[in-house]
């Protein structure tokens, strides 16, 4: 399920207000609640939203979005040629035929390598 981040700040106040009225003054969900909601007050009474809005879509965002693959090469021949060609970086993460590699320095500091590291796609 996504998130989304552009909130309606007063719509979201409404719907804890309407979710404590269920509970009994006093309660911990009355409390709960009323911390959330002077929470999001402060946030924006001190013109701190759009920081929330950033850092609540960040903490949100599925695994899946925040991997960021650099390249993809329809077969190893072309993949291996990008790398021994001297334009590929450690740590890229590169897409083969549909498999994850990550880019990494040989054992022996020789060169670069491809490590197999499965894409989020490949483990659904």
């Amino acid at each position: 399920m996504s998130y989304n981040s552009n909130f309606d700040m007063d719509f979201v106040l409404e719907a804890l207000g309407s979710v404590n009225e269920k509970y009994q003054d006093g309660s911990p969900e009355d409390e709960a609640l009323r911390i959330a909601a002077v929470a999001l007050l402060y946030i924006r009474d001190i013109q701190k939203l759009d920081e929330y809005r950033e850092y609540f879509r960040k903490f949100y965002i599925p695994a899946i979005e925040s991997v960021t693959v650099s390249r993809t090469f329809a077969t190893r021949d072309e993949a291996d040629a990008w790398l021994t060609s001297g334009k590929a970086s450690e740590g890229e993460l590169v897409r083969i035929a549909g498999q994850g590699f990550r880019v990494i320095t040989e054992r022996k500091g020789k060169g670069l390598i491809f490590l197999r590291t499965p894409l989020p796609e490949e483990m659904e």
